[in-house]
């Protein structure tokens, strides 16, 4: 089995420029419960008072039954963030810790002995409280192999029940994180693993699926892809792509493309046009060929159906636009044009060096019809 863990509240509001209000965070957190999703990262209540009443409110539906995913809390592996962490009576907390001999040297400024000991405390700390840890190593894909094994045997034997491999800074490729969930999930037994992909290289989604088929249970994503630099894994990309070719439900596609909505809202991050799955042109079509094809059957340029996501398939009319296509679309509009009408209206549409909205080509047949009448 595989979720989804979706950060768009914690990572998602590490892109830079974006701050999500307290409003706008339950609203995401109760959107991202209806379509599904495994685990909601519902924020790191340290870092503000927005955050922490946040979770708070979160949990308020939780209890009530309205929201249904497991509510996770990021924090520090420090006592006073686990201490407002347990406070909000969280499902899980998400301990992380920098353990690169990179992170170590310049940013802890500790020991590999020294972490391991912090890293100890902490998960002990938190299950003191009773609560379910989830341990993020921190830089896990520039760490030395063995020591990651020192870290997550000690996490899992301090009371961790999963653990998070960070490709903090996205230096796997497909192969590398097969490879390395292969050989972890079977070195570190009885704890599960998630797999936190940042998309520096543009390669996350494809790590996040190499780490699933290597046996990895959590994927985390943010929808839109936000997150530090340039994000992580997308969740309207890798829940289509794990249905696709893996027949894996991990979130109601048809909700995806109103999730993005409304996270571009709140963010202040517009979706590019040409975005997988949920933007304005994944389903819009301008070849003649293309669009003669789609027409007749849609699957010959289309790998699902936009409305499995909540999308529509729309194709432009221009001077690359055929007959075929024309003709369809007068009749959507409800123009009818005998073949000499239709023959102008195809020279006029050549001859424009542009696409053409609805009501322009509507204009346009009109007047080749009322020209006629005249004459």
């Amino acid at each position: 089995m595989i979720g989804l863990l979706d950060s768009t509240l914690r990572e998602g509001e590490q892109t830079p420029g974006v701050s999500f209000s307290m409003d706008a965070r339950v609203e995401i957190a109760r959107a991202l419960s209806d379509a599904g999703v495994s685990m909601i990262e519902a924020g790191h209540p340290a870092v503000s008072e927005t955050v922490l009443k946040s979770i708070k409110s979160i949990m308020e539906l939780k209890s009530s039954g309205i929201i249904r995913s497991t509510i996770v809390a990021h924090s520090r592996a420090v006592r006073s963030d686990i201490d407002v962490a347990a406070s909000l009576n969280i499902d899980m907390i998400a301990i992380f810790y920098g353990i690169s001999d990179l992170h170590l040297k310049y940013k802890t400024l500790k020991t590999r002995e020294d972490a391991i000991r912090i890293i100890v405390d902490s998960i002990d700390y938190a299950r003191s409280y009773g609560l379910n840890v989830r341990f993020t190593a921190e830089d896990a894909t520039r760490t030395d192999y063995n020591y990651l094994l020192d870290v997550a045997r000690a996490a899992r034997d301090a009371g961790a029940k999963r653990i998070s491999i960070a490709d903090t800074v996205g230096i796997l490729n497909p192969d590398t994180s097969y490879k390395l969930f292969k050989m972890i999930i079977k070195d570190v037994k009885n704890v599960e693993f998630d797999i936190h992909a940042h998309n520096d290289l543009g390669m996350a989604v494809a790590n996040s699926i190499a780490a699933y088929r290597a046996g990895a249970t959590i994927i985390h994503s943010t929808v839109n892809g936000l997150g530090e630099r340039s994000g992580i894994t997308p969740t309207q990309i890798i829940g289509p792509a794990l249905k696709y070719h893996y027949n894996e439900d991990v979130i109601d596609l048809k909700r995806l493309y109103s999730l993005s909505n409304l996270v571009e809202k709140y963010s202040g991050v517009m979706v590019p046009y040409n975005y997988p799955v949920t933007g304005k042109n994944a389903f819009t079509h301008k070849s003649g060929v293309h669009i003669a094809g789609i027409i007749n059957k849609p699957e010959t340029y289309e790998f699902m159906d936009p409305c499995l996501f909540g999308n529509k398939r729309y194709y432009t009319i221009s001077s690359y636009s055929g007959r075929h296509a024309v003709i369809t679309r007068l009749q959507e509009l409800g123009i009818s044009l005998n073949d000499e009408h239709l023959k102008i209206l195809m020279k006029m549409i050549k001859n424009k060096n542009r696409e053409l909205n609805d009501d322009e080509l509507y204009a346009m047949a009109e007047s080749i019809k009322r020209s006629a009448v005249s004459m």
